[in-house]
């Protein structure tokens, strides 16, 4: 509580009526004493909105909401309200593969068979299993640079045996496009 020490002095201010609101505020809201010395208020007549809220809070903070229940008029069940039931049984329950009637096949066309062996091979650690004779292709200079890209891009040493280089000026197309990489990297 050394906060107030070495306090200079000050300019005092005049306390104003906006200033006692707020002080009288802070201590009710600060205070267990908020309920003290309350004054004479002016009481409201009971509405009848406002007894049912009164009875919808009752309700809703009370387990007895279905005590006392008085009658109900039944409404007729709908197709709707079937179509609607049966979906909260398949989409609630395990269930919903018993009881499946008979389908109607589809032929398998080659575009199905392209994506099921696909399938297969994304999903399977089996998909070098079954390889075949392959031709050996001659190792081009092209491919030999390729490889030594992948193992800088894919290698921590990347930036060792690095020469000097020489500094180029930064054009105002280089800014720009420096600025849209940065945009498209940032999110």
């Amino acid at each position: 509580v050394l906060y107030k020490e070495s306090v200079g002095t000050g300019t005092p201010t005049p306390v104003t009526p906006e200033m006692q609101r707020v002080k009288r505020n802070q201590e009710i809201c600060s205070s267990v004493l908020y309920k003290e010395n309350i004054g004479k208020a002016t009481p409201t007549p009971v509405t009848p909105e406002m007894e049912r809220v009164k009875r919808n809070q009752e309700i809703i903070s009370s387990v007895l909401y279905k005590e006392n229940v008085g009658k109900v008029t039944p409404t007729p069940i709908t197709p709707e309200m079937e179509r609607v039931k049966r979906n909260q049984e398949i989409i609630s329950s395990v269930l919903y593969k018993e009881n499946v009637g008979q389908a109607t096949p589809t032929p398998v066309t080659p575009e199905m068979e392209r994506v099921k062996r696909n399938q297969e091979q994304i999903s399977s650690v089996a998909y070098r299993e079954g390889l075949g004779k392959a031709t050996p292709s001659p190792v081009t200079p092209e491919m030999e640079r390729v490889k030594r890209n992948q193992e800088q891009i894919s290698s921590v040493l990347y930036k060792e045996h690095m020469a000097k280089g020489t500094p180029t000026p930064l054009t105002p197309e280089m800014e720009r496009a420096k600025r849209n990489q940065e945009n498209i990297s940032s999110v």
